[in-house]
Parts: C-alpha cells; sequence; structure tokens
C-alpha cells in the first residue's frame, strides 16, 4: 500500500446525530485526498458496515471495518453512577482484521446492545478478553480509558489502563491512540501516550476524529448535536465540540500535525496493511428444515406435501396442472429452495392452525402452483395467467422472496413461533432507518435556531406534498420558499440543506424478518430496539447481500378488519373462513361501480373512488386492472382504458395473437406477466429469457435492451409477423414494461379488496362498526368514515357511560340500524378507562355523574378521562347538561375521593358497597354554546350540531348534494385541511379537504385557481366554492370565495296556499325584516300552474329562520346568488 497516511478513527451519520458523513461522499472525498484505504468506526454499532465496504470498494479504497466500542468502567451489568462519572463507558477504537475478527466485533457490538446498554451500548473487560482475537485496538480518544484517568488525575490507573488493552490484545495488536484537535488536554494526552510508548514498548498511531469532510461543516454538525440534546444552538452549557478540526484531513495535514512522530503516521499505514477481512457476497445461509423421521430429504418432503395440498383442492387434478406442478418443483429443487418453501409453508400452516388471519398472497409468490397447493397463497395461478418464472426465474442467481401478509395484532405471534422452531439467535427482524426528511429537517433546525413553532409549521406547509421530494426540489418549485430561504431564514436552510438525508433514528422494520443457519451474530451484529426487540444492524439490503434468507411478514390492517367483522357477524365463524364468497356478485360490483368504495381495501383513496366508478369494474379482473392502473406511470392510461371498456374505443390489435394476451386489459399492456408472454408467444423467448427482458426494461437497461431489440423482431419475423409490426410492438412493450405491475400481486390484492366489498354490502353496520373502530386513532379517516356512515343510511349514536363498549358496536338489536360510537375513540380516554367504566357497569348502570365517580376507581378513569367524557356527551341524559357538570367537576371529584379514601381506611369495599353520602348540588347553567367544537376535538367528528351552521344558520335551508358525475354547482363547506402539491408544471395547486353539511369531500384545486383564491383557502375558513362533482365524490374547484363574500337567493315554494294568515305572515316577514343581501322568490303552485314572483326587496337570510316562517321553513331552498358560468347546469349542494 502506497499510501501516506490511512484514517483509522473515522464516523459515518450511522454515528447517529454526531457525524455529518454520508459514506459515499466519504469515500470520495478520502479518494480525492490521495489516501488508498480508510477504516469505519461509528459508536457502538457496525450500522453502516456493508454499505461502507460497497462504496469504499467502488471507490477503489480498502475498507476497514471497526467500531468505536463503549467499555464499561467495571462489570457490564452495573447500571449505576460511577464514583468518577464513567458510567456511560469509555471509548476504545477497534478495527478487524480477519474473518474471526469481524465475527469477534459483531459479538461485541450486538452484547453491548442486548447485555450492557447503559446510555450506550457498553462491553467489559472480560468481553473484550474472550473475544479479542483478530482485532487491533486503538487506545481511544479523549473519552478513552487512560485518558478519563489520566485527565481526572489518577496516573496510575490510566497505565493500568493501557497495560490492561496490552494484556487484552497483545502488544503487537493495541496501540496508543494520538489525537490533535488543538485542544489542551489532548496535549496532556500525547505527552504522556509518547512517555508511556517508550516506556511499554508499544507503537504509536496518529489518528483524527473525523465527524465532518470539510472545515467548513463544522457548523453542520454543532447544529446535528444539538438536534440530537434537544438544545437550542444559543445555549451556553451544551454538548459542543471544543474547535473545528474534527474533518477528514489530508496525509499532508497529518503530516504536519505529527511532525514530532512520524511514526505514528507510518503506524496507520501499517496496521491497514494488515487488515485482510472481506465481505463474502453471494454466500447462502439458508435454514434447514425440521423434516420429519421418515420422510426422506427436504426435496421429498416438499414433493409429497405439495401434492397432497393440490390433490385436495382438484379431485382429478387436471393435466395442465399436473405439467405445471413439476415444472415447478424441478426448478425449486435444482435451485435448493425446497426448505425455504417448506418453511414459509410451515409458519403460515400454523399462523392458521391459531386462527390468526393469514393474506391470499403478496407479490410475485401468488404465480407458483406449488406455493398454492401449499397453502403458500390462496389464489390459483393458471386461470388468471400467472407466470412461475416472474416469482423464480431458474436462469437468474437470486433467493426466492415470499412476502406474507399477517392480521397485524398477531404477526409478533407468528414470529415467536418462527424463533421457537427454528431457534432464538437464528431469528431476528431487520433494522430500518428513518432520515431527515424535507418537512422533519425544517422543523428540527428552527426549534434549535429558535424559530418559533408556527413559523416552522408555515414553512413547512409550503413543501409540495410529493413523495420523496427534497428540500432543494421545493426551494426551486414553491417561490414564497425559495425566498425564504435567500432572505429571512437563509441560516435555516443553508443548515437543513446539509441535514437532510442524514440517518435520524433506528428502528424496526415493519415486515423484514430474517433466518439463518446460524446464529444470526455469525453472519451480522444485532442491536436491541426500545421496545426490545432484537434486530440485525444490517438493514434489508445489506443483509440480502450477505446471503441471509429474508422475508416480509407484513401487519395488515384489512385481514384484521375482516376478521373482526366476521366476528360481530357470527362469533364462532373460523378466522380463515369468510364464504365462500362468489366473485360474481351483481350488488358488489353495483357498490364498486357507484364509487362508493370507503373503507374498501386498495379503493378507498378519493383518487382511485374517482376511477373505479369510471371503469365501473363488472368482473373480478376489471378489479385487479384498477389496483394495477392507479399508480403514477399508468394513470395516463385509465381514460383509455375506461372508453375501451365502455365500448367508446374499438380494441384492436396490431396481430392476432395479442388478443389472446390483452384482452382481460382491452388490448392495453398493463402487466409485467403480459410483457413477458408477448416475447415467449410473438419472439420464441423461454419464460426465463422473457423475465431478463422484463428486467432490463424496468430498469431500463439500454444496453440489455437493444440485444433484445434485435432478437424480438428476428423471433417475431420467424413466427411470421412482419419486420415493421415487430419493431412498433417491441417499442410498445419497452414503453409499458417501465411501470408494468405484477398481475400476481395485483389479482392477490384484488381477492381481499372483494372481500371486503362483498362485507360493505352484505354486512353493512358491521363492516363500518369494525371500520370505524379500526381508524379511531386517524382523526381524518374517522370524520370520513362517519359522513359514509351516514351516507348509507347508519345511525352514529353517540358515545355514553351506560351503552358504549370501548369499540364501535351495532346497536338496536336484529335490525342493526345503527353504530353506537366507542368510548376509546374520546381523546383522552383510554382502553383501560374503558374497560373499567363497561366492567363496572354490569350489573347496575350509572345514575348521574356523581353515581359514576363514586363507583369507578379514580386510578383507571382519571380526571382528564372524565373531562372528555362529559365534552363528548358521554353522561348525556343523566342528569344536568354539559356545562353545569362540568363547572361541577372539580367539587365532585375531590368529594368522591375523599369518600373512597376514607371507605379504604374503614376496611370497606373500596368501588361498589360503601355507604355513599348524598350526591352534592349541582348549579344549573346553560349549555355550551359550542358543543359541536368540543365533539370535533374529542370525537374528531360532529355528533350534532356543524359549526357551518354556526357560522351562517341559514345553511339547513340548504338542497344536499347532487353528486352527478360532471355536474357543475356550488358547494359550501369549511376547510379542515389543505395540502399544497405541484403540478406537472412545477405550479402549486392544492388538495383540500371540505367540511359541508352532508359529507367531507376531497376537492382538488388546480394551479390557475390556486393563484387567484389563495387568500380564501385556509383552514378553519368558510367558504363558497364553484366546482364539479367527479365519480367518487371528488369536487373539482373553479372559484373559491368567503361565505360572508356573496349574496344569496331563497326560493319559497307554496303550494295551494289559502292560509291568508300564513301569507300575511310571510308578506310581514320580508317587508319587516332586517335588509341584507338575499333575494327573495316566490314559487307558487296552484290549480296545476306554477308562478315565479321576484320581490324586490333583499332581506338578510337570518329572517328565513324568523318564528314567523318556522312552520314554511321546509319549503323554503336557499342557494348562492350566482349565475352558471357555462351551460353544463348548476346545482348548488352544501
Amino acid at each position: 500500500m502506497k499510501s501516506e497516511f490511512v484514517h483509522l478513527h473515522v464516523h459515518s451519520h450511522y454515528s447517529l446525530l454526531d457525524s455529518t458523513n454520508k459514506l459515499d461522499a466519504l469515500c470520495a472525498k478520502t479518494k480525492e485526498l490521495g489516501m488508498r484505504a480508510i477504516a469505519l468506526t461509528d459508536h457502538g454499532n457496525l450500522f453502516g458496515a456493508v454499505e461502507f465496504y460497497q462504496k469504499a470498494t467502488e471507490h477503489l479504497l480498502k475498507p476497514i471495518i471497526g467500531c468505536e466500542l463503549y467499555v464499561a468502567p467495571d462489570n457490564l451489568t452495573n447500571k449505576t453512577v460511577h464514583p468518577n462519572g464513567f458510567e456511560r463507558g469509555f471509548h476504545l477504537t477497534v478495527l478487524a482484521t480477519s474473518e474471526e475478527g469481524y465475527r469477534n466485533l459483531a459479538r461485541l457490538s450486538t452484547l453491548g446492545y442486548t447485555d450492557g446498554f447503559y446510555y450506550n451500548p457498553r462491553v467489559d473487560h472480560e468481553l473484550l478478553a474472550a473475544h479479542s482475537r483478530g482485532l487491533i485496538a486503538l487506545s481511544g480518544c479523549l473519552s478513552g480509558e487512560a485518558s478519563k484517568w489520566l485527565l481526572a488525575g489518577n496516573e496510575n490507573e490510566a497505565v493500568k489502563a493501557l497495560h490492561r488493552g496490552k494484556d487484552i490484545f497483545g502488544k503487537e495488536n493495541f496501540f496508543y491512540e494520538i489525537q490533535d484537535h488543538g485542544i489542551e488536554e489532548q496535549k496532556q494526552l500525547t505527552s504522556f501516550l509518547i512517555e508511556r510508548s517508550k516506556a511499554d514498548g508499544i507503537a504509536l498511531v496518529a489518528t483524527n476524529d473525523v465527524h465532518y469532510l470539510t472545515i467548513e461543516e463544522a457548523p453542520s454538525h454543532d447544529a446535528l448535536l444539538c438536534i440530537g440534546t434537544r438544545k437550542l444552538l444559543r445555549d451556553e452549557n451544551r454538548k459542543r465540540y471544543n474547535g473545528d478540526q474534527f474533518y477528514l484531513k489530508s496525509p499532508e495535514e497529518m503530516k504536519r500535525k505529527f511532525v514530532y512522530a512520524p511514526e505514528a503516521i507510518e503506524k496507520t499505514v501499517e496496521i491497514a496493511e494488515r487488515i485482510e477481512f472481506e465481505f463474502k457476497f453471494g454466500l447462502r445461509h439458508m435454514p434447514v428444515f425440521p423434516v420429519p423421521i421418515g420422510e426422506g430429504s427436504e426435496a421429498e418432503f416438499l414433493e409429497k406435501t405439495a401434492l397432497e395440498g393440490l390433490s385436495k383442492k382438484f379431485e382429478n387434478i387436471p393435466i395442465e396442472y399436473k405439467k405445471r406442478f413439476q415444472e415447478e418443483m424441478k426448478i425449486i429443487i435444482s435451485k435448493g429452495f425446497a426448505g425455504y418453501f417448506l418453511i414459509v409453508a410451515d409458519f403460515i400452516s400454523e399462523a392458521k392452525r391459531r386462527g390468526i388471519p393469514v393474506g391470499p398472497g403478496r407479490g410475485s409468490a401468488a404465480g407458483s402452483l406449488v406455493a398454492y397447493a401449499l397453502g403458500i397463497t390462496e389464489v390459483d395461478p393458471i386461470p388468471y395467467g400467472l407466470i412461475f418464472e416472474r416469482f423464480l426465474n431458474p436462469e437468474r442467481v437470486s433467493l426466492p422472496d415470499i412476502d406474507v401478509d399477517i392480521c397485524q395484532e398477531r404477526r409478533e405471534e407468528v414470529i415467536s413461533y418462527v424463533k421457537e422452531r427454528y431457534g432464538e439467535d437464528r431469528v431476528a427482524q431487520i433494522i430500518t432507518f428513518g432520515t431527515f426528511g424535507a418537512r422533519g429537517v425544517i422543523r428540527d433546525v428552527a426549534r434549535i435556531q429558535d424559530i418559533p413553532i408556527s413559523e416552522a409549521e408555515r414553512l413547512t406547509k409550503l413543501i409540495p406534498d410529493q413523495l420523496k421530494i427534497t428540500l432543494s426540489e421545493s426551494i426551486e418549485t414553491v417561490p414564497e420558499l425559495k425566498n425564504a430561504s435567500e432572505k429571512e431564514h437563509s441560516s435555516l436552510f443553508s443548515t437543513a440543506l446539509k441535514l437532510e438525508g442524514l440517518a435520524r433514528h433506528a428502528s424496526r422494520h415493519a415486515a423484514g424478518i430474517v433466518i439463518g443457519d446460524l446464529p444470526i451474530t455469525e453472519i451480522a451484529p444485532l442491536y436491541k430496539d426500545q421496545e426490545g426487540n432484537i434486530i440485525t444492524q444490517f438493514d434489508m439490503g445489506s443483509i440480502e447481500k450477505l446471503g441471509l434468507l429474508k422475508m416480509d411478514l407484513l401487519g395488515l390492517k384489512t385481514l384484521t378488519v375482516i376478521n373482526a367483522v366476521k366476528k360481530l357477524i357470527k362469533p364462532e365463524i373460523n378466522s380463515n373462513e369468510i364464504g365462500p364468497v362468489p366473485y360474481d356478485d351483481e350488488e358488489v360490483y353495483k357498490l364498486l361501480s357507484s364509487g362508493h368504495t370507503l373503507g374498501v381495501f386498495q379503493l378507498d383513496s378519493s383518487g382511485i373512488r374517482e376511477l373505479i366508478a369510471k371503469v365501473k369494474p363488472s368482473q373480478f379482473e376489471d378489479l385487479a386492472a384498477l389496483i394495477a392502473l392507479y399508480r403514477p406511470g399508468p394513470m395516463s392510461l385509465t381514460e383509455d382504458f375506461a372508453n375501451r371498456k365502455h365500448g367508446r374505443i374499438k380494441v384492436t390489435y396490431l396481430v392476432p395473437i395479442l388478443e389472446k394476451i390483452l384482452e382481460d386489459t382491452y388490448g392495453i399492456i398493463l402487466y409485467q406477466e403480459q410483457v413477458m408472454k408477448i416475447a415467449v408467444e410473438l419472439a420464441g423467448y423461454s419464460m426465463a429469457e422473457a423475465d431478463i427482458l422484463r428486467r432490463a426494461m424496468s430498469k431500463k437497461n439500454r444496453e440489455l435492451m437493444e440485444k433484445n431489440r434485435d432478437r424480438f423482431i428476428k423471433g417475431a419475423v420467424a413466427k411470421g409477423i412482419n419486420p415493421k409490426d415487430a419493431s412498433e410492438i417491441f417499442n410498445q412493450i419497452e414503453t409499458f414494461a417501465g411501470y408494468g405491475f405484477n398481475k400476481s400481486h395485483a389479482i392477490a390484492y384484488a381477492v381481499v379488496a372483494y372481500k371486503t366489498a362483498w362485507l360493505k354490502v352484505h354486512y353493512p353496520v358491521e363492516f363500518m362498526a369494525v371500520t370505524l373502530s379500526y381508524e379511531m386513532n386517524n382523526r381524518d379517516k374517522l370524520a370520513l368514515y362517519t359522513e359514509e356512515t351516514r351516507r348509507m343510511g347508519i345511525k352514529i349514536l353517540p358515545p355514553h357511560v351506560n351503552f358504549s363498549m370501548p369499540l364501535f358496536l351495532p346497536e338496536n338489536g336484529s335490525e342493526r340500524t345503527a353504530i353506537r360510537c366507542g368510548l376509546a375513540a374520546i381523546k383522552n380516554v383510554g382502553i383501560g378507562a374503558c374497560e373499567a367504566i363497561a366492567e363496572n357497569r354490569e350489573n347496575k348502570k350509572y345514575l348521574s355523574l356523581w353515581n359514576f365517580l363514586t363507583r369507578v376507581d379514580s386510578k383507571k378513569v382519571n380526571r382528564r378521562a372524565v373531562e372528555a367524557l362529559i365534552l363528548s356527551g358521554a353522561y348525556d341524559g343523566l342528569s344536568h347538561n354539559r356545562h353545569s357538570i362540568m363547572n361541577a367537576l372539580p367539587q365532585l371529584w375531590d368529594k368522591a375521593n375523599a369518600e373512597h379514601d376514607s371507605a379504604n381506611s374503614n376496611q370497606l369495599s373500596l368501588f361498589g358497597d360503601s355507604p355513599i353520602s348524598e350526591e352534592p348540588t349541582i348549579e344549573k347553567l346553560p349549555e355550551f354554546e359550542n358543543l359541536a367544537a368540543y365533539e370535533l376535538e374529542y370525537l374528531g367528528f360532529y355528533l350534532n350540531e356543524h359549526p357551518l351552521l354556526k357560522a351562517f344558520p341559514p345553511l339547513k335551508l340548504m338542497a344536499a348534494p347532487n353528486m352527478s358525475e360532471g355536474k357543475n354547482g356550488w358547494v359550501v363547506g369549511m376547510i379542515s385541511k389543505i395540502d399544497r402539491i405541484l403540478d406537472k408544471r412545477g405550479k402549486e395547486m392544492a388538495k383540500v379537504m371540505l367540511d359541508t353539511l352532508h359529507g367531507r369531500f376531497d376537492t382538488l384545486i388546480f394551479a390557475s385557481t390556486f393563484q387567484r383564491y389563495s387568500k380564501n383557502l385556509l383552514e378553519g375558513k368558510a367558504i363558497i366554492m364553484r366546482g364539479r362533482f367527479e365519480n367518487g365524490g371528488r369536487i373539482i374547484g373553479d372559484d373559491v370565495f368567503g361565505i360572508e363574500d356573496k349574496s344569496w337567493k331563497a326560493i319559497i315554494s307554496l303550494e295551494n296556499i289559502s292560509d291568508e294568515t300564513l301569507l300575511a305572515s310571510i308578506k310581514a316577514s320580508i317587508e319587516n325584516g332586517k335588509e341584507g343581501n338575499c333575494k327573495i322568490e316566490l314559487q307558487i303552485f296552484s290549480k296545476g300552474k306554477q308562478f315565479r314572483i321576484k320581490l324586490p326587496r333583499m332581506i338578510d337570510p337570518m329572517v328565513l329562520l324568523s318564528k314567523e316562517l318556522e312552520a314554511i321553513q321546509k319549503n323554503i331552498l336557499l342557494e348562492p346568488n350566482f349565475t352558471p358560468k357555462n351551460g353544463n347546469g348548476s346545482h348548488f349542494f352544501a
């Protein structure tokens, strides 16, 4: 190695919140500075080891895997304060020289998290001694053991620490580490270490504690420290680094720094030359399935078990199935994956045996007949034309990937079973890293700069609601952000841009687990999260590269919902049976075609509801196609798809053979499997070759695509297709393959979607009750679903301490025409409180708030919960109104607790049997005026009066919405949520959630409208909007006005009026009522004729609610006084 210096003490952003170094940039800078190797020594972990190894190799650098370990001052299990304050651990720089060294380092890091964690993941000297082989250790920085003792004034202990390191690692593997960041204490330490080096015969090694790339990045690193310690930049007494020298210095800089110890510079190169460890990629650590005795090999047992499963599905297995079965089995066995299929089938079978809901399939595995035979999937691949090679390509070296959906509430139970079956030490969940995103980094930096939260939120709301949009992209596309970044908030944005994308925290991946043939720590280190879960230190990509078997066990809420609905329908029903559910149910397709699919799996968003109402699916394959269509790539095909399905566009095929492949999607290439079949049928590819072509196209591999173009055309010509058509077909599949969807996944998820739609049609009350229960923590969805429930004609009854259970439940006996709001839906009322309330009323209902307080345990139902129960109406009808009992609560609460304490001291029964004093007198007060606001605050939806009626009471005279597709009209509502997004041209538009008297609507405001009316588009503002209804209930907004800005028109319809007194009353009310901005039009029906009379005087709309007009209010229709902008008709809706 010709390098003059090698950095051996380097941190990356995986030293969480203590380094701004991203690995690619770190390696690039190292190469730029002329070095040939570099170490990675993150704090206590190996999170970035695999990624670092690959990045370093790409930059032609020798990677050195290391770690800055924390060493406990005594035993790692001693988690008490140390007399000298050393309890968090001493720092020790450790490098792996060999395979054995890497395994030892992985064990040490693992044990630090699993056994020694106390502020930091700590090991101790005993562990170091047991796992020292193959490791080189440096004595550490200013936080090293010798340094800490020396600076504490105890040189003897410092010397002992150095000698202990030499004894543990061996004289040739332990070095005295010297650093120079311009810190006075370091000079003291360096002098000591130089002296000890001579006395002990231990070599010196020079390092720089690298936490950022360049000196200019020191302020960004300082900001990162503040974020990690939750301090303000201006705080004087906070953690900070002493100086700005913790950057990646060049060899020349390091030589100048250590001119007095050139041997310490040279030693870095010698150490680097000793490193022999290399990660071994491409291995396969497949666990062995425990085949029952006498059943032969894994392959034999798999074939037998799968054939038995297939025989149960068919009395006489069709020839096509036998052939497909044997072809798949041959590939599975030849690739060595028999054990993998058995493992997956085993834990799915066990889950079903325990009544744990399992999904019908996920991803490409649904294309396997063997998986279907084993019960891994519930999708027969042959009727749907699903392809095995899309799942497992015999010509590609890669592990299969069977992803499984599990009931989210019992996922951990399945993982526990896998651990019991294959060994606790051979199974782990997988880590994932949260990073600083565009919005989060603005909030974090604003906080440390002491910028008001309101201002930070204003800035974050300017960031477009676009997946993975970066801060720099946002600044370029939103003028207001650009202006802020250049002027008043330049410091905020410059820091945020440097921190964006750094790892912020580690957590457990939502789905991934690994199973190994060895203890996981032989391959990868482990981490213990805050919940006590043992997870890998390497992320999913790194795990796969090391050959560990990775599976996704995703907790899917919909499976939990389906199971809960079934239990409401028939409590004893088997959790994995729902049917049989016929897939040709006309009522289900009517529901789907209406677009009223809120709560239906995958068909719930406003966008797909609009799409589904356009397509109007009439068969199961249409449902799968919808799932495939609703993605950014093929969205442009949705109109074409709908028009072809409904015969508005004639479906034609370039060559006849395409019809068989594309008929289910009306001539459109939508699925990846269709691309593969075209290559096979038209150009003579094998399925395996077609899959490689499909992958090349989806990854836009130009070189491989061009090679295949010639081959495809030649193959098609050989089958009688003219070259021009062959070239055009290749162009088409090249275009569509980029966003073609996995049909196996679409079919499997269409099964779940159909089942939820079937439940909504046939068991609407049960379905909506469960859906509401599982969205209690999502206020936006809860409000949406409550309105949907009402639209379906189902009443939502208010929460009540005498009738509500924790969850939403059907009520009204066998008729089941209503749903009672669950107590757990109330903010600040936990499940424990709900259960205590329900349990205490089993024998006797509550009589009043006082009776309630004297019976329930105040430790389970605290005062905060009682306040929430009052304000949400849960005591309504028991005694006084909400205002009165809320006002009396402090007195009642204290008195009830005193009664409990007294009963307890007398050793009487604490709850229920104690003699309770008389109920205190409660002062009667007028009811709160803002009941609706309290209901929205505590429930997330309105039970009674909508705030629109409070803002403008005459709105109760409005008509219900006319939701005819394409109709224009005026909508009155209150903006509850607004998200700014960018259109295709990069201009700002908005998605608005509009609360109206008749439901909550998703509204789209395009850029031109947004620009004109942005001052009215504010959360909490009552507006009038001219718009167009689209299928699925979405509104396209064209004009937006404040409710106070426009005039009104009231049409009073009178039929066969003979009551002169009533007519006189109407006349007097209009003539004498307060003048205002509402025109009056009388519409009189008499003797088969209609007369319209426009009155000259304009009145205040509130006059329409006067007592004099109360008798005819049902005949009054109020609407905005606007003229339609086009001839498409105008319909008012509120």
